[in-house]
């Protein structure tokens, strides 16, 4: 709307800036990626668009390979009958499910109360719990599990490394971590593919499904601000892990970091 005719030179100055502040406090509305501290708020309502269609989306933009890369997960946890195992950032429960069909004793904890009722919704075994809560503020005392796995979660936490030491509280001696999430392929051509599908075609299935492309754009600009692969590495090995390695799906287009904390040293 133009400004009325009577307004002076630096009125009409100040209505434009004004006009070009409100349609940037607009685009950053609808961009789901926030630096700081509203990135929890924004994630959050990130979660509670897409709940609904959350499992049919990860079909689609991942032609269904979302479940191999899950089952590889847990193939790779070696879990024994019984094990106490957290399922962080379990969103709608799908790593707790397998989790638990290996024989695992499974808590599932996410922040998002929308994901956690589609998980509730599915829930057949009785070996899983599903909580409410915050990653960077587990409600369970030092030294609880034996393995905790944390698929495409990490990447979403307010504080990347408060979240690493919080996992790294809950573990036990000779405990587990497990990380599933988008990588960063090292080889160019790969990457510069990759991130251009991630760009370019992921946000149509926000537009498609969800009404609004920026909540899946959000994965493209999330995995920019991402350390991946390494950085998970890096920060795992300032922790204290005594071993750690990293698994490549389809050349680091999916990435599973494992590490292991150090058995407590006896006098």
């Amino acid at each position: 709307m133009p400004p009325p005719q009577s307004q002076t030179p630096g009125s009409v100055a100040c209505y434009a800036w004004v006009s070009v502040a409100a349609r940037y406090h607009a685009a950053v509305e609808k961009t789901f990626y926030q630096p700081g501290s509203r990135r929890a708020e924004r994630v959050e309502d990130l979660f509670a668009t897409v709940a609904p269609r959350y499992d049919l989306i990860n079909d689609l933009q991942s032609f269904g390979m979302h479940r191999l890369w899950k089952r590889l997960l847990v193939k790779e946890c070696m879990v024994t009958q019984g094990q106490p195992v957290l399922d962080l950032c379990c969103g709608t429960g799908d790593v707790s499910f397998l989790m638990a069909a290996a024989g695992a004793c499974v808590i599932g904890c996410d922040f998002s109360e929308p994901m956690l009722a589609v998980a509730r919704q599915r829930r057949k075994e009785e070996s899983i719990q599903f909580i409410q809560c915050d990653a960077l503020k587990i409600p369970v005392p030092d030294a609880s599990f034996d393995l905790v796995t944390l698929s495409y979660g990490l990447r979403n936490l307010a504080d990347f490394d408060a979240g690493l030491r919080e996992v790294w509280r809950v573990l036990r001696p000779g405990g587990r971590i497990l990380i599933l999430d988008f990588g960063k392929p090292p080889q160019p051509l790969l990457r510069a593919v990759y991130f251009g599908y991630l760009r370019k075609v992921i946000p149509l299935f926000g537009r498609l499904f969800c009404g609004d492309e920026a909540t899946h754009a959000y994965i493209y600009e999330s995995l920019l601000n991402y350390p991946a692969q390494e950085g998970v590495e890096a920060a795992l090995r300032n922790l204290g892990a005594d071993w750690s390695e990293i698994t490549y799906i389809l050349g680091g287009v999916m990435t599973i970091n494992h590490a292991r904390k150090p058995w407590a040293i006896t006098p």
